[in-house]
């Protein structure tokens, strides 16, 4: 019983965001005339060398506003992803690269897809003015109920509301009955309406299948390539590490050998000598290359499982680091790797650059994907620019599908959200 207040509030709350995104939806319906004529017009006069230089533009505040349609069908539960073609990354500044971004313009289908749903929006759009005439007749009734018929009334004549002539106390009172009916509809039907809309919207605006390969296909070859860097990378660091650490020891390890042998016979005491500290060179060579190893694929997370493994960054870090993890135990191992690495990198951004105290790590998995998400309470203000940290982070998890989120206002806190595919081709499969 006591939820009922509490669900009627929300579906209130949530009638009335409907509304005004329904009027706005509706303004931007009036808009849609005015830029189709525009943009129709510079396309036409484009073709003869006229128009190009405007087109541009035009096209940009259809995207803009296809842009907010598609917000708003996102509000109404229906995402819809952008199917622009990607803009050609080199274009000179001058005719000739108007032009290239002219053709680039015209030879994409979405524009076209865009025109037609600029022409039907002119009428279909005009439906976002549905919950705000519910909310307004509503209104007018409970007002009418509340005395107002009485001055019209006294001018001889009652005034209609839906089939009842208010023009007594009586008439006011079903009147009132019927607002509150009205409101009613208003408050369940704005949520459908808006759900319509978006699915018209999701419809014209949205990707088709076309789009939809030639994104991925143009995603695929950007994490492809990010993945190459990163693993030339890699094999770089290793080579530096062994050539500068175990390679350089192993090599005055020999060295001491012949020595020892030579010495040997001559002085048996610095033989000796000599034999300690190759034992303690092997030692320190053999140290290195369990760290190279570590830095490969740590041992933890094979012997452990990865939400072990987080939990035992959080112990290794100066910082006050609380786990809360949940992960089955059949995620991928490179996925794994790339998590913990991640993680690691966050909490020593989080020591070094954030100045924070304390670190909380959330890490499951739902749908399918497993999430990670890793807040502070640092100083805030970081970002993912070209050669940080943290666009090496989201390279190295576009490789495998997975996103990079920053939230970190100035004075933070700052979150960072992980999410990457559970599984890849397939599950790890536990050794006997």
């Amino acid at each position: 019983m006591e939820t009922v207040p509490v669900t009627w509030r929300a579906r209130l709350g949530r009638a009335t965001l409907d509304t005004l995104v329904g009027v706005a939806i509706a303004a931007g319906a009036l808009l849609s005339i005015v830029l189709f004529v525009t943009t129709a017009y510079f396309i036409v006069i484009s073709v003869i060398g006229i128009g190009f230089l405007a087109l541009p533009y035009c096209t940009r505040a259809v995207r803009r506003l296809a842009d907010l349609n598609r917000r708003a069908a996102a509000h109404a539960g229906v995402p819809v992803e952008r199917p622009y073609r990607p803009e050609p990354q080199e274009i000179e500044k001058d005719i000739v690269g108007w032009m290239r971004r002219c053709k680039w313009i015209l030879t994409d289908p979405a524009t076209w897809r865009d025109l037609l749903w600029l022409l039907l929006n002119c009428v279909v759009g005009l439906a976002g003015f549905v919950p705000a005439g519910l909310l307004y007749y509503a209104g007018e009734g409970l007002f009418l109920a509340c005395g107002l018929w009485q001055p019209v009334a006294a001018g001889g004549q009652g005034r209609w509301y839906a089939f009842v002539t208010v023009d007594s106390w009586p008439a006011a009172l079903a009147a009132g009955l019927l607002a509150l009916l009205v409101l009613t509809g208003w408050v369940l039907l704005s949520p459908l309406v808006l759900k319509g809309y978006a699915c018209f919207v999701r419809f014209l605006l949205g990707p088709t299948r076309q789009s939809q390969l030639a994104s991925r296909v143009q995603h695929l070859s950007e994490t492809r390539s990010g993945a190459l860097d990163i693993q030339a990378a890699e094999l770089r660091r290793i080579e530096r590490d062994l050539h500068d650490g175990a390679q350089a020891r192993l090599v005055s390890l020999g060295l001491q050998l012949g020595a020892v042998d030579r010495q040997m016979a001559q002085d048996p005491e610095e033989a000796r000598r000599m034999l300690r500290e190759a034992r303690s060179s092997s030692v320190q060579a053999l140290s290195e290359l369990r760290d190279l190893v570590r830095g490969i694929h740590p041992p933890v997370l094979a012997e452990r499982g990865l939400a072990d493994a987080l939990r035992a960054l959080g112990l290794a870090s100066p910082l006050q680091v609380t786990v809360v993890a949940d992960l089955p135990d059949t995620l991928p191992d490179p996925v794994e790797s790339a998590v913990y690495f991640a993680v690691s990198e966050l909490l020593t951004n989080a020591l070094k650059h954030a100045e924070a105290q304390r670190v909380e790590v959330l890490a499951w998995c739902a749908d399918g994907t497993l999430h990670v998400r890793v807040t502070d309470d640092g100083r805030g203000g970081a970002e993912a620019s070209a050669g940080s940290g943290l666009e090496g982070i989201r390279r190295r998890l576009a490789s495998f599908d997975g996103v990079l989120e920053i939230s970190s206002p100035p004075g933070g806190p700052t979150v960072m959200k992980l999410e990457l595919p559970c599984a890849l081709s397939s599950p790890k499969t536990s050794s006997s």
